[in-house]
């Protein structure tokens, strides 16, 4: 059973597996959901749309992100009221630029003017996140979400990214600060540490919150009866 004690942070399930979601909505594990092309390809999504409905259907109580897939601004912000529209709990997801490199801070700006609760994605600079801090309405609820994951990726401490990044977003109390492209557990701890809002994981991250504080002595002996059950269904010899 999840262990709410040991976090103040919001957790947030990122995937496209409606059973999972469902599933983790009815434990009470998370407090929301986030979701993404690559996600949903994945798990074998093959129409947007019905995916999402489906969701919202038995998910109504949660904030869920559902993304635009377009590349130009102007379809993009077509696409963004449309998704706003399929329920009260949904925050759009916009990225950050285009593939072309150009930002969307214009778009940022409007849409969250008019109370379109956003979340911007594919952010991984500090320069990023002050850039679109800057343009998001103090009024409207948003949603950054900066790749952590990504981040430590390229070799870096995402750590210290995301200390600087919840700095900023401070100056916006209705934004809420994101550390997304979880790794491990251990992430959820650093995120809370580095004053993130809310973290996004996967299904196989939330799996492994039964092992908070397990004994160290415990899980060696079950990584050893794991091994020698491996082998034995193996068949292996020397």
């Amino acid at each position: 059973m999840f262990k709410r004690k040991y976090f103040k942070i919001k957790i947030f399930a990122d995937g496209a597996d409606v059973g999972a979601m469902k599933r983790v909505h009815k434990e009470g594990t998370v407090q929301g959901f986030t979701t993404n092309p690559t996600l949903m390809r994945k798990a074998g999504v093959d129409d947007y749309e019905l995916f999402a409905r489906s969701v919202l259907r038995e998910i109504k109580d949660l904030p869920i992100s559902f993304e635009v897939f377009s590349d130009e601004f102007e379809q993009m912000e077509k696409d963004a009221r449309k998704i706003a529209k399929w329920g009260a709990n949904v925050n759009v997801k916009i990225p950050v630029t285009n593939t072309n490199g150009e930002s969307s801070r214009a778009l940022i700006k409007k849409l969250s003017a008019e109370g379109i609760p956003l979340n911007v994605t594919a952010i991984l600079t500090v320069e990023q996140v002050e850039d679109v801090i800057a343009v998001l309405s103090k009024k409207t609820p948003s949603i950054i979400s900066v790749f952590a994951g990504r981040i430590a990726d390229t070799g870096r401490d995402p750590v210290v990214y995301m200390k600087k990044a919840a700095a900023i977003v401070k100056n916006n109390p209705c934004a809420s600060l994101l550390w997304a492209s979880s790794r491990e557990l251990l992430n959820i701890f650093q995120a809370e540490s580095a004053g993130c809002h809310i973290i996004t994981v996967t299904d196989e991250i939330l799996k492994k919150i039964i092992l908070i504080e397990k004994d160290l002595m415990d899980l060696s002996l079950d990584t050893v009866k794991m091994f020698y059950k491996d082998a034995q269904l193996a068949g292996y010899k020397i």
